[in-house]
C-alpha cells in the first residue's frame, strides 16, 4: 500500500472515510506481521536442518580415526554396488578352519564330526572334516538347493519310468508310474521321507530330461560354494565310486540350502501329507514321515540346544549320517554335522555329545 496520503473522496463522509483508513492500516500491518512470521519460521527451520546435519552425521567425522573404511562392518557403506567394486573375500560370512577344531573336547567313535556356529561364524568343534566320505542321503541337500535355485516349485511334474532305476529296498516315496505332482511337493518326499525316487525325478524335470545334466549341476554348484572335497555321480546318494564328499562340504550345502525359506519348512516338519493324481488322472494321497529321530520324539535332544531340523543318511558304505540345524536359547543358530557313525542309535547319542558345545 503506497504510503502516499488518500485524498477523501466527495461521496464518503469524514467518518466513513476514517473507518475506511483505519481498516487499510489493519489490513497493512497483518500482511507485514505474515510476512514476518513466514520468514523466522524458514530461518528456525533452516537451522534446524543444518543442526540436523551437523550434530548427528558431520560432527562424528572428526570422532574417527578411519571415517571411512569400506572393510568395516561397522562404518562401511555396504552395498551391492560397493561388493561388485572391491574383491570379496571367498570366505566372506563363513566359518572357516583347516584342521581339527576342540577335538579332544567330546569322545565319539564317528569317522568326522563338526560345530558351526553361524552368527559368530565360528568352528566350535571339528573331527576329521575334510576327510572324504560316502555321504548316504545327506546329497540330497543339494539336490534340494539345486532344485529350488534352478526350478519352479509349482510345475507339474509326471512320474517315469526313471523313478525306479534305484535299489530295491531303498527309502522311497511309493510313486507310481504316471504319478502327477508338483515339484514342491516332490521336495517334501524327497527330504522328509528321504525318497529316492522322488530325487530321480527331481533330476529328471529340473535336469531337462538328463539325471546326468542335473548332477553336472549338482558339481557346478558345489564348486561355486567351495565345496572342493565334493563330488557326485547321483541325486540320492546311493552308493557309487566317485561319490563323495566330506563334513565341511555338507557344512556348505546346508548353509547355502537354509537361505530359502522352502527348505527351512520342509525340515521341520514331521510329516507331510501329499495330494496328487495317478495316471489315470484319479484323486491320490500319501503321508510321508520323517526320518529324523529328534523330530519323531525316538532321540531326546540336549536341555540347552533346540532342534530345528536336517538330513539323514544311511548306507552300508557311508554309516549313519546327520547334518542338522538347531538353535541355543538365546536363538542363535548351529550348523553340525556327523558322518560315518556306526549305528543309528550310536548316531544321536554322538550328536547329543557335539550339541553339548553348544553355548548354554
Amino acid at each position: 500500500m503506497s504510503k502516499r496520503k488518500q485524498t477523501k473522496p466527495a461521496y464518503y463522509t469524514q467518518r466513513e472515510w476514517n473507518r475506511i483508513q483505519a481498516r487499510e492500516r489493519a489490513r497493512a500491518r497483518a500482511s507485514r506481521n505474515l510476512l514476518i512470521t513466514v520468514i523466522i519460521l524458514f530461518a528456525l527451520v533452516c537451522a534446524l536442518v543444518y543442526a540436523a546435519w551437523f550434530f548427528i552425521l558431520r560432527s562424528h567425522d572428526t570422532s574417527l580415526p578411519a571415517a571411512y573404511d569400506e572393510n568395516s562392518r561397522v562404518f562401511g557403506f555396504h552395498t551391492e554396488g560397493d561388493r561388485m567394486a572391491r574383491a570379496v573375500p571367498f570366505a566372506d560370512g563363513l566359518c572357516v578352519t583347516d584342521s581339527d577344531v576342540d577335538a579332544d573336547a567330546i569322545f565319539i567313535t564317528a569317522s568326522e564330526a563338526a560345530l558351526f556356529d553361524i552368527n559368530s561364524e565360528n568352528v566350535v568343534y571339528a573331527k576329521n572334516i575334510f576327510e572324504q566320505r560316502s555321504p548316504a542321503s545327506i546329497t540330497k541337500i543339494m539336490t534340494a538347493l539345486v532344485a529350488m535355485k534352478y526350478g519352479n516349485p509349482e510345475d507339474m511334474v509326471t512320474v517315469t519310468e526313471s523313478a525306479f532305476d534305484i535299489e530295491e529296498a531303498s527309502s522311497v516315496c511309493e510313486l507310481h508310474l504316471g504319478d502327477r505332482l508338483t515339484l514342491k511337493q516332490l521336495l517334501y518326499g524327497l527330504l522328509i521321507a528321504s525318497g529316492n525316487d522322488a530325487a530321480q525325478m527331481i533330476a529328471e524335470y529340473v535336469g531337462g530330461g538328463s539325471i546326468s545334466h542335473f548332477v553336472d549341476m549338482m558339481n557346478q554348484e558345489a564348486l561355486a560354494l567351495g565345496a572342493t572335497h565334493t563330488h557326485f555321480m547321483n541325486p540320492h546318494g546311493l552308493t557309487q565310486t566317485d561319490h563323495y564328499t566330506c563334513a565341511y562340504d555338507v557344512y556348505l550345502m546346508l548353509n547355502a540350502a537354509m537361505k530359502y525359506d522352502l527348505f527351512m519348512d520342509i525340515i521341520q516338519r514331521k510329516n507331510y501329507y501329499a495330494e496328487y493324481t495317478d495316471a489315470d488322472g484319479d484323486a491320490y494321497a500319501m503321508t510321508w514321515d520323517t526320518t529324523d529321530h529328534y523330530l519323531t520324539g525316538e532321540a531326546a535332544n540336549p536341555a540347552n540346544v533346540i532342534i530345528y531340523g536336517g538330513k539323514t543318511g544311511t548306507t552300508d558304505d557311508a554309516g549313519a549320517c546327520l547334518a542338522l540345524i538347531s538353535k541355543d536359547l538365546y536363538g542363535n543358530p548351529y550348523i553340525s554335522v556327523i558322518l560315518h557313525s556306526e549305528s543309528k542309535e550310536g548316531l544321536y547319542n554322538e550328536m547329543n555329545q557335539v550339541l553339548s558345545l553348544v553355548s548354554a
